[in-house]
């Protein structure tokens, strides 16, 4: 009796992690250097992709520094792309007790709206826990076929 072979495509996991400083600066370089790897991967700048991971990234990190903050730790960004199926942002810090939540903020509030943006942006979002300490926040993308064709259309 001989068993079926199944083939199986092979998938390629990409994956760029860099740390930064729990500061304004580290927030703005973590943005800038996001676009710049989805540029590396082939998401132009300015395209629909990369513009919605700026945004991502840009309110995620913010985020940490802000919210997430504790002096002498750095944050961290991770992307992953699986080519034609997902972009996944992760962006951990060091301050497990603060967890985020995406609430309506009243008509006159400052702030509070940030996550809102992240819900409507991403495929998916959640928060986790961070070994040994802190929180990751992870917000993905699914890359159907449609969305990678938007991604090289600007």
């Amino acid at each position: 009796m001989t068993c079926p072979v199944t083939r199986e495509v092979p998938v390629t996991v990409r994956v760029f992690v860099q740390r930064f400083s729990s500061t304004p600066r580290g927030a703005r370089l973590a943005r800038r250097l996001a676009l710049h790897q989805l540029h590396r991967w082939d998401f132009p700048y300015g395209s629909t992709i990369s513009d919605t991971v700026g945004l991502l990234v840009a309110e995620l990190a913010a985020n940490a520094v802000t919210h997430g903050r504790v002096p002498g730790r750095d944050c961290e960004l991770r992307l992953s792309y699986t080519p034609g199926l997902l972009l996944r942002v992760d962006v951990s810090d060091t301050r497990g007790e603060h967890r985020p939540a995406a609430v309506a903020p009243g008509p006159l509030d400052d702030g509070g709206r940030g996550l809102l943006i992240v819900e409507a942006l991403a495929s998916r979002w959640a928060v986790l826990d961070r070994v040994p300490v802190g929180k990751t926040v992870r917000a993905e993308l699914d890359l159907g076929p449609e969305r990678r064709r938007q991604a090289v259309e600007y």
